[in-house]
């Protein structure tokens, strides 16, 4: 998917971990290419799509999506679980081209709906969602699977 600006969305690999990982570190989520590029490898094996906006040099943008059944819809749902804009790119339009193409993914896997988790510190987040026609549907909560420490 190519924008007016030069700028395309495509899925991401593990050679795009070096600058995936500069991307997660300038959003507080340090992670170091290599485990990086083993996370990307393994999510192309499940139900979802990692898609990254690139203009020249390292990715500008990553959304991170996920379809999922429940007994409650006929098609599965789709689930944005990370969405990040680099820093100095933010206001530019990638993270509505980034919805944007996964919706499009998810259509393709016959989801019906489109989820984007929002944490409640991040009223800008929010109004986002907002913007891009999302409505609110609820709180999400998380519960770890196995004990740590």
């Amino acid at each position: 998917m190519k924008s007016r600006h030069g700028l395309s969305i495509r899925a991401a690999t593990s050679a795009d971990a070096s600058g995936l990982s500069e991307l997660l570190t300038a959003a507080g989520h340090a992670t170091s290419p290599i485990a990086l590029a083993e996370r990307l490898d393994a999510m192309r094996q499940e139900p979802g799509a990692a898609l990254i906006a690139v203009a020249w040099g390292p990715p500008s943008g990553l959304v991170v999506l996920h379809w999922y059944r429940t007994p409650f819809a006929a098609r599965p749902t789709a689930q944005i679980t990370t969405l990040l804009v680099g820093p100095d790119e933010r206001r530019g339009g990638i993270g509505r081209l980034l919805v944007k193409a996964a919706a499009q993914a998810a259509r393709v896997a016959g989801c019906g709906d489109l989820e984007l988790l929002t944490p409640p510190d991040q009223p800008a987040l929010r109004e986002f969602c907002r913007a891009t026609g999302f409505t609110e549907a609820g709180q999400s909560f998380v519960r770890a699977l196995r004990k740590t420490g």
